[in-house]
């Protein structure tokens, strides 16, 4: 999944994440553009998942 169809899912994809991962908030699933690497280091720090694991997460909700 590209950072393009991530863009476009993202409503649908933040609340499949939060639903997998209880501990996740709103904030740590900010996708905001010029943010993505502020946004993957929150989620490597709640949940120890490299950029590219999280990647491989979303593709495969």
């Amino acid at each position: 999944m590209n950072t393009t169809e991530i863009k476009g899912n993202w409503n649908e994809l933040k609340g499949k994440l939060k639903q997998k991962y209880a501990e996740l908030t709103d904030d740590d699933l900010m996708f905001a553009e010029g943010k993505e690497d502020e946004m993957y280091g929150r989620l490597h720090q709640k949940l120890g998942k490299t950029k590219e694991e999280f990647h491989q997460i979303l593709s495969e909700l």
